[in-house]
């Protein structure tokens, strides 16, 4: 991103997972489907320019799979994701106090977690200039692998609610 670029935050649930038997939550894989679209995710973010300077990924299996699918389409300019125990089932306070640790450098920045946070996250930021319909379809539906994009209208450390637009609602799926 250019330096005068706005700043983005991507609000991520991870793609879609199994439910194998005997497999504690935290340590749940994503199915097939779920690396196809997490792979389509990195390819919507690299062709709409937002490549993360931070990513802040839950420690979850299928949160860190569903990084490295996002990864593997980004290319060499995407950073190392950094790991988060905080953000694993995470309430939307708790995940937004990751967030604001964000270095003030960061001009795009991308979260992967978990439902219900990452929906009630969106819905905490969302300012009154977002777009009606992106953040309606954000706070009635956040399928696996859906994203939000805001723009954040303050620094990340003093993001706190109401401070970020609402740009765009996107649910990577093949065609």
């Amino acid at each position: 991103m250019s330096e005068h670029s706005p700043k983005r935050l991507i609000i991520m649930r991870h793609a879609k997972s199994d439910w194998p038997a005997g497999v504690a939550d935290f340590d749940r894989p994503l199915l097939p489907r779920g690396h196809g679209e997490a792979a389509l995710a990195g390819t919507w973010l690299r062709k709409h320019d937002l490549v993360p300077d931070v990513i802040l990924c839950s420690s979850a299996t299928r949160t860190q799979q569903t990084c490295a699918g996002v990864l593997s389409e980004l290319g060499d300019d995407a950073p190392e994701a950094e790991l988060h125990d905080a953000l694993y089932a995470a309430s939307p306070l708790r995940m937004l106090a990751v967030i604001n640790h964000a270095p003030d450098s960061a001009g795009c920045v991308l979260v992967i977690a978990h439902m219900p946070g990452v929906q009630e996250l969106v819905d905490h930021l969302a300012s009154a200039d977002s777009d009606d319909d992106a953040l309606d379809e954000a706070t009635s539906r956040y399928p696996t692998s859906a994203f939000t994009v805001l723009e954040p209208l303050k620094p990340w450390a003093e993001l706190d609610g109401q401070d970020a637009r609402v740009m765009q609602f996107v649910v990577p799926r093949a065609r």
